[in-house]
């Protein structure tokens, strides 16, 4: 489908239907009684909010999109984005890990499963007893992922795998990981895609990251050591991996400018509650144009993020594809998630500096977001080498 055929018919914000507002009301309330209070003391011990996860899968949230035939909720991408908006309003950890299991991992099984693995394994994910986990980085393969070392064998009926993956967020508590390993060697960007069952002997978990922020997620290694698991364990084709990789990572994308939104919302709310209440010089701080500004530029910038995303989202449940539009939301929303926590510090002043007013967990949960699912020099990238070379930039999936 050509570009200017469909930029009309695509809509860059518009209000959310009866469903999808009932929805945000529903996990906002959920989030901001539940998991919010407990927030910056999960921060502090850098705790995994396993309890609150639980009840995010007995509610239906851990697994969205999951069509109702496999026990999940059959809702679409924009709710699934509004979950991760509103979760990571109070909690940008708590955001992270349900973008990870519904973007990163329900999604492509959704999409390149046969039919008996889904079967088998999503209604596990659906209803939150299988917590995912996405593994594709390895120390020497970040942004270049096709340099990854990391291999599978095929010995018989079984796949081994041996090899370290780096930064798998919910590395440690994960039940199921989504892993991606060089299959053959022929082929620098040859890899293939598997489900790999946490109990698997050969899997351990190794180092955990000491992280600036989302420290309520886990950051990890996984190491494996001649790993061995069923040969059905193949998702897709074998040396499909990439394809299903990449496939993820759009989504992914999505998942993240939500994050990043979420936590730029909530810098902006705090900014002005906090205005509205200091007084300098006999005056309120909202009632300094310096204030204002601040307060303006936060939110066009979310306003603007918000409606990249819900156009990304709408492209996806619509069942077309596209590169530039997830890498403009992501990117652009993440640097507005850094903006505002940023601008929120200023307006708190010395108190915003300090752990007390929550906003300094703002600025430090807001970083990563311009860093995993592809830094925003590869979304910038990604957005260039689409506009040049491509001009069909939007097409049916």
């Amino acid at each position: 489908m050509k570009t200017d055929a469909v930029m009309d018919i695509i809509p860059f914000g518009y209000e959310l239907d009866e469903e999808h507002q009932m929805l945000r009301d529903s996990i906002r309330d959920f989030a901001r009684t539940v998991v919010a209070p407990g927030a910056m003391q999960r921060d502090i011990k850098g705790e995994f909010p396993a309890d609150v996860v639980k009840q995010l899968g007995e509610m239906g949230y851990m697994g969205i999109c999951i069509p109702e035939e496999y026990g999940g909720a059959g809702l679409d991408g924009l709710a699934s984005a509004i979950v991760v908006e509103e979760l990571s309003y109070a909690d940008a950890s708590l955001g992270v890990i349900n973008s990870v299991q519904n973007s990163l991992v329900n999604d492509p099984v959704m999409k390149f499963a046969t039919e008996e693995q889904k079967k088998k394994w999503l209604p596990k994910m659906a209803s939150g007893q299988w917590l995912n986990c996405f593994s594709l980085s390895e120390a020497g393969s970040g942004s270049d992922a096709g340099a990854m070392t990391c291999r599978a064998e095929l010995v018989g009926n079984e796949w081994v795998i041996n090899g370290t993956k780096l930064w798998v967020t919910n590395g440690s508590e994960a039940d199921v990981v989504l892993l991606f390993v060089r299959s053959e060697n022929t082929e620098r960007r040859n890899a293939s895609c598997f489900l790999v069952e946490k109990n698997t002997s050969g899997l351990t978990v190794g180092k955990h990251e000491d992280k600036l922020g989302i420290r309520g997620s886990s950051t990890t290694e996984l190491i494996f050591e001649n790993c061995k698991f069923p040969k059905d364990h193949l998702i897709g084709e074998r040396g499909q991996g990439f394809k299903i990789a990449l496939t993820a990572i759009d989504g992914g994308r999505l998942g993240i400018a939500a994050q990043a939104l979420g936590i730029a919302q909530a810098a902006h709310d705090k900014a002005v509650g906090y205005a509205l209440e200091r007084k300098q010089f006999g005056k309120r701080l909202s009632e300094y144009q310096a204030i204002q500004w601040k307060i303006a530029d936060m939110a066009v910038r979310i306003a603007a993020s918000r409606a990249l995303l819900y156009k990304g989202c709408w492209l996806k449940d619509q069942k077309m594809h596209s590169l530039h539009i997830p890498a403009m939301a992501k990117v652009f929303a993440a640097e507005t998630a850094s903006f505002c926590a940023n601008q929120a510090i200023q307006v708190f002043g010395g108190m915003g500096f300090c752990r007390e007013s929550e906003v300094e967990r703002y600025l430090r949960d807001a970083k990563i977001t311009e860093i995993y699912e592809g830094t925003s020099e590869m979304q910038r990238l990604t957005i260039a080498e689409t506009l040049i070379n491509d001009p069909d930039r939007i097409t049916n999936v």
